[in-house]
C-alpha cells in the first residue's frame, strides 16, 4: 500500500499555504515526495472560489476576502478549524472528480464516527453535515490528477462567525461547528479538538484513501 506523508503547521495564513501547496503539487507532479496531507489552521479569512464570483456572492463587510482557485463558493477560514489539505496524486479509476470529493466526505464521516459524531453526505451540497447542518466543507483543484486545496472542518470556531456567512448558496446559520452543535467530547469524554480530530483522520485515512500514514513530521513555513 502506498505511503501518506502527514505534515503539520500551527496557524499559518492562507496566502502562504498556497505557495507551500503549489510547491507540494509540483513535487508530487515529479514523483519527489509521496502522497501527503497537510494538516494546518488559518488566521481568519473568506477565501472566494469561481463559482462565487460567477455568481455574484456577496461577503459581508467585517470579513477579510481571498480569492482562490479551487472548486466550490465561499469558504470560512479562522481559528478553532481544522483544515486539511490532500496533495495526493489520484491513479486508475480513482480518477473521477466527483469520486475523489466522495471518498473525502467518506473519509472525514468516518473520522466523525470515531468521536462518537453521525456525519452524513447531503445532497444539497458537497461537504460534511452534522444534525442537519454542514461542518465540513470541502473544494479541491487538480494539476495532472494531483489534488490541491481540500477540506475545512470547524470544530470551535469564533460563534457567529461561520453562521452569518451565505456559504456556497447555502442560507446563512446552515454552517456551523461542532462544538456549537454540542459535540464538545468525543466517546472516552477527551475533548473534541484539532488533535482530536487528526487522531481519528490518521487512524481511519487507511481504510479511507487506501494510503498507510505515516508518522506526522512539524513541518515549519
Amino acid at each position: 500500500m502506498r505511503p501518506l506523508r502527514i505534515l503539520r503547521t500551527e496557524a499559518i495564513s492562507h496566502p502562504q499555504i498556497n505557495g507551500i501547496m503549489r510547491d507540494l503539487q509540483t513535487a508530487r507532479i515529479a514523483d519527489e515526495i509521496p502522497d501527503t496531507i497537510l494538516f494546518t489552521e488559518h488566521p481568519e479569512i473568506v477565501t472566494v472560489g469561481p463559482k462565487a464570483r460567477r455568481d455574484g456572492v456577496i461577503v459581508p463587510s467585517g470579513y477579510d476576502t481571498l480569492d482562490v482557485d479551487r472548486g466550490g463558493g465561499i469558504t470560512y477560514h479562522g481559528p478553532g478549524q481544522l483544515v486539511v489539505y490532500p496533495i495526493i496524486r489520484w491513479e486508475g479509476d480513482e480518477q473521477s472528480v466527483p469520486g475523489v470529493i466522495d471518498r473525502l466526505e467518506q473519509w472525514m464521516i468516518a473520522a466523525l464516527q470515531v468521536i462518537g459524531v453521525e456525519g452524513v453526505h447531503d445532497d444539497r451540497m458537497q461537504g460534511v453535515w452534522v444534525n442537519g447542518r454542514k461542518i465540513c466543507s470541502i473544494g479541491l483543484s487538480f494539476l495532472k490528477w494531483v489534488s490541491r486545496h481540500g477540506l475545512a472542518i470547524n470544530i470551535d470556531t469564533e460563534s457567529g462567525r461561520v453562521e452569518a456567512l451565505d456559504g456556497c448558496g447555502l442560507e446563512s446559520g446552515l454552517t456551523t461547528s461542532l462544538h456549537s452543535l454540542g459535540y464538545k467530547h468525543d466517546l472516552e469524554g477527551r475533548v473534541i479538538d484539532r488533535n482530536r480530530l487528526e487522531e481519528a483522520l490518521l487512524q481511519t485515512s487507511t481504510a479511507a484513501l487506501g494510503r498507510t500514514p505515516l508518522t506526522p513530521i512539524d513541518f515549519e513555513a
